[in-house]
């Protein structure tokens, strides 16, 4: 683990460099544009377990919602290239075969790929904490670069516009199954990621008619209000 975080910086291709440093380059997106000229990215990973300080990133899910509405045709996929398989009773979860994650995509370019897909547009997920952490992670390791970029987390957003549901609706199962939203296949990266992004129309139409929010930014400070009312920084 040591290893892993006192690593030299990783030797990227003049290629990667280039596309790093234009990804690097590009200008913030602000979040104050209204949701209907807006972009943001709804993100779900899938990883060889839950301890954050071991275990590794093996896919990425994301579906983009512009202007409101989730575009399928701007979506993004990958399963990055693992030395080793997951264990079995882990492949059972995510049903990433061994097989397939021995020949995914070379990590740097996975992850190239991934941040040139989202752009400077802010990032969503539920429990922001552990997609964020894995992704840090794996773009520092791979990619030498110390990843700062704007999240929202709807387990904070949907509890602070639906209050009375706040004790009983704690993980994405329950918030989309109150809305019945469908998901093809759970513990998928893409399929979480487009249920996720439905529960993000969702929360923008509530914020919307309850508390007159209108963009990402009014959605983050309402995350914000409810991580104090829950008592967490």
């Amino acid at each position: 683990m040591l290893q892993r975080w006192f690593a030299p910086k990783p030797r990227l291709t003049a290629q990667q460099a280039e596309r790093l440093a234009a990804w690097v380059a590009l200008p913030e997106m602000g979040m104050k544009g209204g949701f209907e000229r807006s972009r943001c990215v709804v993100v779900d990973v899938e990883t060889t377990g839950l301890n954050l300080m071991t275990d590794t990133l093996i896919s990425i899910g994301a579906v983009a919602v512009v202007n409101g509405k989730i575009v399928l045709g701007d979506s993004f996929y990958v399963v990055m290239q693992q030395r080793e398989s997951s264990r079995k009773e882990n492949i059972l979860v995510h049903g990433i075969s061994g097989t397939a994650q021995r020949e995914g995509v070379e990590p740097a370019e996975a992850l190239l790929a991934f941040l040139e897909f989202v752009g400077k547009s802010p990032l969503v997920a539920f429990h922001v904490t552990f997609d964020e952490t894995m992704i840090r992670r794996a773009v520092r390791q791979y990619l030498g670069l110390a990843l700062k970029h704007p999240w929202l987390d709807l387990a904070y957003v949907m509890p602070a516009l639906y209050p009375t549901l706040a004790f009983s609706h704690r993980v994405l199962d329950s918030w989309i199954g109150l809305f019945n939203i469908r998901i093809e296949t759970r513990h998928h990266a893409l399929a979480d990621a487009l249920a996720t992004a439905q529960l993000l129309q969702v929360a923008q139409a509530k914020a919307r008619q309850k508390k007159a929010i209108t963009d990402i930014s009014g959605l983050r400070d309402l995350e914000r209000e409810q991580r104090w009312v829950s008592g967490v920084s």
